[in-house]
C-alpha cells in the first residue's frame, strides 16, 4: 500500500542556532516540540508517540515523554545514526500513524554538537566500521577528509573545480542573508570563498557545514486530522531509505554516484512526481560537494554535471530549482537533517518570507547521501489541498 499523501506535517518547531544553547539536549528537544504543538495548535497531551535519531549525542524519547508528561506513548523510535537516518525516522513515524497505532507522532533532533558532543572529537571510541582500523593509525577518520576524497574523485572524473565548490557556498549564504534563523548572514563572494583557509583538499572552511547546538521537531498525523488543525498541512507524498555500501566498500567502487541514485527512483515513484515537478529542494549539504553529487544523483542534471549546474545559476532562488533556500547546513546551522524539513514545511506553506518560492507546490528534501554510513533517506512533501 503507498504511503502517498496519507500522512501530513502539521505542525513544526526548531530552538534558535548557536555555538553554546547553555542548556540540556533535553531542554532543547522539549522547547522545540513544544514550538512544533504551538505551530499545530495542539497540547502536549495530545502526543502519542516519538521518534528521534542520534549517535550518542542527544537524548531518548522515553525521557522526552516524560518531560512532556506523555504517560504510554503507543509508538517511540530511538534510530542510532547521524544526518544519513534523519528522513527515514520521519518515514516510519509517516508508517505508524498511517497503520494507526499512534494518532500524533512527533520527530526530534536535539543536540549541543559545538558546545559539548563535538563530532571527530577526541576521547571516545572510533566508529565501529571495519574499515576504521585501516584508517586510523594515519589520522584519516573524520567527515571532512572522507568527503574530499570523494570530491576529488568527482573533479578528477569530471573535470568539477573549486569555483563550483565555491558557488554552492556563495549561494547559500545569499539565501541565509534572508534567513532570520541563520547562524551566518554575512554575504561573501567568489574570492572570499578562494581566500578562505583550507582544512582538507579540495575543502576550504566555507565548503563546510556550521556545528550547531540546537533542536528542531516535525509533529505528523494523518492528513484528515492534519485538516483541523491551525496550520496548512503540508503531505508526504514521498518517503524512501536505503544502502548499505559505505564509502568504502569494494561493492561501491565508484566514489562519484552515491546510494541516493539507487534509492531516488523509488522515492519518485512512490510520490508521482518527478525531478521535473519539485519546485524547491533542500538538499543535505554537510560539504559542498554534497550538493553537486545530489544534484546529478537525483536527477536535476546529467552525470557529472553538477558543478556546471550550480554555476549557471540553477540552484538560486530565482533558477530552475532553488536549493537549501535556508542557507543550509553551511550557513544556518547543522541539525543532522531535520532544519532541511523543516524549510521545505516553511516554503510549502508560503511562510518563508523573503526568501520564499513563489508558487511552491512539490519540494524535496533529503538526509546524507550514503557517504561513510552507506544509508540514505528523503522525502518528497507536497502542499496539501
Amino acid at each position: 500500500m503507498s504511503l502517498r499523501d496519507r500522512v501530513a506535517i502539521a505542525g513544526i518547531g526548531c530552538t534558535p542556532y548557536s555555538k553554546d544553547s547553555g542548556v540540556s539536549t533535553l531542554t532543547l528537544a522539549t522547547r522545540a516540540i513544544m514550538a512544533a504543538l504551538e505551530d499545530a495548535g495542539l497540547p502536549p497531551d495530545a502526543l502519542d508517540g516519538l521518534a528521534t535519531h542520534r549517535v550518542g549525542d542527544s537524548v531518548l524519547p522515553a525521557l522526552v515523554a516524560q518531560s512532556l508528561g506523555v504517560r504510554d506513548p503507543r509508538y517511540f523510535l530511538d534510530q542510532f545514526g547521524g544526518g544519513s537516518v534523519s528522513h527515514a525516522v520521519v518515514g516510519q513515524a509517516a508508517l505508524a500513524v498511517d497503520a494507526g497505532i499512534a494518532d500524533y507522532v512527533v520527530c526530534y533532533r536535539a543536540l549541543n554538537a559545538r558546545s559539548e558532543f563535538r563530532m571527530g572529537g577526541t576521547g571516545r571510541p572510533l566508529v565501529d566500521a571495519v574499515e576504521t582500523q585501516y584508517q586510523a593509525p594515519y589520522g584519516y577518520f573524520v567527515p571532512p577528509q572522507q568527503f574530499a576524497m570523494a570530491a576529488r574523485a568527482h573533479m578528477d572524473r569530471y573535470g568539477t573545480t573549486e569555483a563550483q565548490l565555491g558557488h554552492v557556498a556563495v549561494g547559500q549564504r545569499a539565501n541565509a542573508a534572508l534567513n532570520e534563523r541563520a547562524m551566518m548572514r554575512t554575504p561573501f563572494d567568489l574570492d572570499d570563498y578562494l581566500a578562505s583557509r583550507p582544512v582538507v583538499e579540495p575543502f576550504r572552511l566555507l565548503d563546510c557545514c556550521l556545528e550547531t547546538d540546537g533542536a528542531v521537531a516535525i509533529l505528523l498525523t494523518t492528513r484528515e486530522r492534519a485538516r483541523d488543525l491551525a496550520k496548512q498541512p503540508v503531505s508526504i507524498s514521498g518517503a524512501a531509505w536505503g544502502g548499505g555500501q559505505t564509502l568504502f566498500s569494494n561493492q561501491q567502487p565508484d566514489t562519484t554516484t552515491t546510494s541516493a541514485a539507487n534509492l531516488a527512483p523509488r522515492l519518485f515513484e512512490m510520490a508521482g512526481v518527478g525531478p521535473r515537478d519539485v519546485d524547491v529542494a533542500q538538499l543535505y549539504d554537510c560539504f559542498t560537494y554534497s550538493v553537486i553529487v545530489q544534484l546529478e544523483d537525483y536527477g536535476f542534471c546529467p552525470k557529472g554535471e553538477g558543478g556546471p549546474f550550480v554555476e549557471s545559476g540553477a540552484t538560486r532562488l530565482d533558477g530552475s530549482i532553488p536549493v537549501n533556500t535556508h542557507g543550509g547546513f553551511l550557513s544556518e546551522g547543522y541539525v543532522h537533517g531535520l532544519n532541511h524539513v523543516f524549510e521545505c514545511v516553511s516554503q510549502l506553506r508560503g511562510e518563508a518570507g523573503a526568501r520564499q518560492v513563489a508558487g511552491a507546490e512539490v519540494g524535496l528534501s533529503t538526509a546524507q547521501p550514503g557517504y561513510v554510513s552507506g544509508n540514505a533517506s528523503a522525502l518528497v512533501l507536497r502542499r496539501a489541498e
